[in-house]
């Protein structure tokens, strides 16, 4: 026993690294950027009418609202939002900055809710998801997702473009509505993992670290900046489908019998 007792030890230690690199301080979600995520959580099963985020757009009151002024040295460009799924191949756009007809996406994150630091994300679930419970069939669309946010910002004084991927389960009560969009309008290739690290910089935000307000100017937006040019690259930060550490988990259960 004495074995598998230090096996199941290591296992936990390995699950226990996986779920701390996912930074939930008090709730809240610290992303490769400077948005928190304040809802929902993790591996929450949603439903409803919409789809419902909440994100912080100020840092926990660091970094003030724009119009910033020209000598800010952190700020947010723009944030998008996908939701993602390598399980079902669908990749709809919740807010690519532009807003569709109805709303089937949305428009600008950061020009939402003025005077808020908190953005609420309220997208309607597109048609092919509605249904009650599990998936149940191969070719239904519900189960398993990633809220992707992608962030075009700059932090203390370093341009920078990351991918944090929120995941939840599609598998609550969502009704048909009248104003519901069609999945085939907001559906967009979905870009195989490797290609979506390439595109983004390798950037860990520690939770606690502080925001610099003044400096020298904006500049221009670089998607392109590499962690060399002024913050690390301890990997980024992608909080993907987290069915890896469901397994982690089973295999430290199973050490044990």
């Amino acid at each position: 026993m004495m074995p598998q007792l230090l096996d199941f030890v290591a296992c936990l230690s390995l699950l226990a690294g996986c779920l701390n690199a996912q930074s939930i301080i008090n709730g809240q979600i610290f992303t490769p950027g400077i948005a928190i995520v304040d809802a929902p959580q993790p591996n929450t099963p949603l439903g409803g009418d919409f789809l419902q985020v909440a994100l912080d757009v100020s840092s926990d009151g660091q970094l003030q609202l724009p119009p910033y002024p020209s000598n800010l040295i952190s700020a947010i460009y723009n944030i998008t939002i996908f939701l993602s799924s390598y399980t079902t191949g669908k990749n709809f756009t919740i807010s690519n900055g532009t807003a569709s007809a109805g709303n089937a996406s949305l428009g600008e994150i950061m020009q939402q809710e003025p005077g808020s630091t908190v953005k609420h994300v309220n997208w309607v679930w597109p048609d092919c998801l509605v249904g009650n419970g599990e998936p149940t069939g191969s070719n239904s669309a519900r189960g398993v997702y990633n809220i992707s946010i992608r962030q075009n910002f700059r932090l203390n004084g370093t341009d920078l473009y990351t991918i944090f991927d929120l995941p939840i389960h599609v598998t609550n009560s969502i009704s048909a509505g009248n104003n519901q969009p069609s999945c085939d309008v907001l559906n967009n290739p979905l870009l195989d993992q490797n290609t979506l690290n390439a595109s983004a910089n390798s950037f860990t935000r520690i939770a606690g670290t502080g925001l610099q307000t003044g400096g020298d100017g904006l500049g221009k937006p670089r998607p392109d900046a590499q962690p060399q040019d002024g913050l690390g690259g301890a990997g980024t930060l992608i909080l993907s489908t987290s069915l890896h550490y469901v397994w982690i988990g089973v295999f430290c259960f199973m050490l044990t019998l």
